[in-house]
């Protein structure tokens, strides 16, 4: 049986040209690159699994003139070190890294040390590291890695270049997703890859690694549906039914709605926040300047620009502010599933509660006329 190669591994870049979401950085590196204004002390910052390694490396190759066409040869070069910080962060490790530091490429320019996770390095560790770092030799290169910038020393901030990494777009994710789909061979729907997108949340490993689950769950045709029960999502199509339940003041409906979605193991506080995403997602419908704000795919979004039309805003603004109160107060309360359910029952006759006032207002104008 030949051996499966993860995704992430199989479809990392090994140009600046692959990198995907991060342009303003893989720019700057390149001009730097071309034009010998590279400095020795690099700090890549940023979320996981958003290509700050994966630049590193690059960054690394690029300098001492190496190409590589499979990303899976990795980096056998004598000139390129990798240490993680999270393991070696004792001051004999840095103290081992200085000493070879001291000694000039057996070929090649340059000497690139590759640290990653810096901020797991011991104070101790970080002093030791200073003076290396503020003066290396004219043939070292320092790139830093971390997920937890604050956590890195102002010392050894003051001594880097600091790179911010973004988080991946969803767009970006789902449009890297499609084209890896393509390659393997595998038909996947629109929708299913921006679930995927945004459950990765900004991470495009992660995403890489959930697509990879589904392929496996669903062969070479993955679906909206098959994504949905595999990751264990609610699907649009709840949100969108309890909406037009509360809407229209089917107060048993929405009770049947939420116990359902119970029975199928979702958890009641990921059902309110889904559902004040959810309002938030309707409002911003309302206006075509801000329809570009929609995360979804263009069949999810034609469905919430019809039910935008359909319920007014003083509907969607009331509704927000209940179950914005029923998240904050969820783990407080020692009967949380009546408390979503009272929310709930608040909503349903919100529209009731809406024309009484706007009869009372109307009626108080009509006296004040008079």
């Amino acid at each position: 049986m030949e051996k499966f190669v993860v995704s992430a591994r199989k479809y990392r870049p090994v140009g600046f040209e692959e990198v995907v979401g991060q342009e303003h950085i893989t720019t700057t590196l390149k001009n730097a690159i071309d034009n010998e204004q590279l400095a020795q002390a690099l700090l890549f910052c940023g979320p996981r699994g958003v290509g700050k390694t994966t630049c590193a490396r690059i960054v690394a190759r690029l300098i001492n003139e190496q190409s590589i066409d499979n990303p899976l040869l990795g980096n056998d070069s004598f000139n390129i070190y990798e240490l993680d910080a999270a393991s070696n962060n004792s001051v004999d490790d840095i103290r081992n890294l200085i000493d070879q530091v001291r000694y000039p490429p057996q070929q090649g320019k340059y000497k690139v040390y590759i640290i990653d996770e810096v901020h797991m390095l011991s104070n101790q560790a970080f002093n030791a590291f200073l003076k290396t770092l503020e003066e290396p030799p004219s043939y070292a290169i320092f790139i830093l890695a971390t997920t937890e910038k604050h956590k890195v020393i102002p010392t050894i901030l003051s001594r880097c270049q600091i790179f911010d990494f973004n988080r991946i777009e969803i767009s970006d994710i789902s449009g890297q997703l499609k084209m890896i789909a393509e390659k393997e061979g595998i038909d996947a729907e629109d929708e299913a890859l921006s679930l995927i997108a945004q459950k990765a949340d900004g991470a495009m490993r992660d995403a890489l690694s959930l697509f990879d689950l589904i392929v496996t769950f669903s062969g070479k045709h993955v679906t909206y549906r098959a994504t949905i029960d595999n990751l264990h999502i609610l699907d649009y199509d709840y949100y969108f039914r309890m909406t037009e339940a509360l809407f229209e003041q089917k107060t048993s409906e929405t009770l049947l709605i939420f116990d359902e979605i119970l029975k199928k193991g979702f958890d009641g506080h990921n059902f309110v926040v889904g559902l004040s995403s959810h309002f938030r997602d309707l409002m911003v419908c309302k206006d075509n300047a801000t329809i570009n704000l929609l995360t979804v795919s263009d069949n999810i979004k034609k469905g919430y620009q019809e039910q935008a039309n359909a319920i007014p805003l003083s509907f969607l603004l009331s509704a927000l502010s209940i179950i914005n109160q029923c998240d904050i107060n969820y783990k407080a309360s020692k009967n949380q599933r009546l408390h979503v359910e009272l929310a709930l029952l608040k909503m349903a006759h919100l529209t009731s509660a809406i024309s009484l006032a706007q009869v009372n207002a109307n009626g108080d104008s009509s006296k004040k006329k008079s």
